[in-house]
This record gives C-alpha cells, sequence and structure tokens, in this order.
C-alpha cells in the first residue's frame, strides 16, 4: 500500500490528526474520539491503528496494558517525499501569497501610523471636559 493510500482513508488521516495535536495518546483515547465521530466499532479502529503502524505513519509504545500511539517518521516522509515533485506548481503561488500578506500588513501599519500624526481636524467637535 502507498503512503497515500494509507492517507486516502478519512478515519486514518482524522487518527493521525489526533495524534499531531496531543502528541501521543492511548489506544482507548483514539477509539473514543474516532468512534463517537465515525460511528465504528473499537475492532475497526485497531485495525486502521494496525495499517497506520505498518506503514510508518505511527508509533506505538506498551505503558502496562496500555498501548500509547504517536506520529511515528516514515509513513509521513514517504508522503512528502511522493509529493515533493509538485510543489513547484503550488509553493511560487504561496511565495506570492505571503508577499501581498505581507504588503497589506505594511500599508495598513502605515495608514495608523498617518492617521495618528495627522494634526486634530478643527472643524472636529471638541472632546467634553473632564470636572
Amino acid at each position: 500500500m502507498h503512503a497515500l493510500d494509507v492517507l486516502g482513508d478519512s478515519v486514518r488521516r482524522r487518527i493521525l490528526e489526533l495524534l499531531a495535536e496531543s502528541g501521543e495518546r492511548s489506544a482507548g483515547e483514539i477509539g473514543q474520539v474516532v468512534q463517537g465521530e465515525f460511528g465504528i466499532s473499537q475492532p475497526a479502529v485497531s485495525q486502521h491503528l494496525k495499517v497506520l503502524r505498518d506503514h510508518g505513519f505511527v508509533e506505538v509504545r506498551a505503558e502496562g496494558r496500555r498501548r500509547m500511539y504517536s506520529v511515528g517518521p516514515r509513513g509521513p516522509r514517504e508522503a512528502s517525499d511522493w509529493l515533493t515533485p509538485f510543489e513547484r506548481f503550488w509553493l511560487p503561488r504561496l511565495d506570492a501569497l505571503g508577499t501581498e500578506l505581507a504588503r497589506g500588513k505594511r500599508r495598513r501599519r502605515l495608514d495608523a501610523e498617518q492617521v495618528s500624526a495627522a494634526p486634530p481636524d478643527p472643524r472636529a467637535a471638541p472632546e467634553p471636559r473632564s470636572a
């Protein structure tokens, strides 16, 4: 199975998201979330964890009777390696977007500085005096 085939399943992607957010979770914790969101059984969750483990997307360690899962490096690296040749299609656009966002931020900052440095408008109503 190719790394992207592993990621093609929404349950497996969700498991990886959970592990990326928390760093490590027990099989039971993963099962509770995934069962609630997808309406699948604990054995089905276990099968998804097995696929992820077999393809290097997760690592497991024993902690007493519990199994603790975390993101493994091999699967994500294989997916990234496969996608790398295609980065030329979106990276220049992301760079251009970053440049435009920086320009807009700079323009807003300069506009705000001009407003705060401008002399008060003599036609404006005077501010009320405090007693």
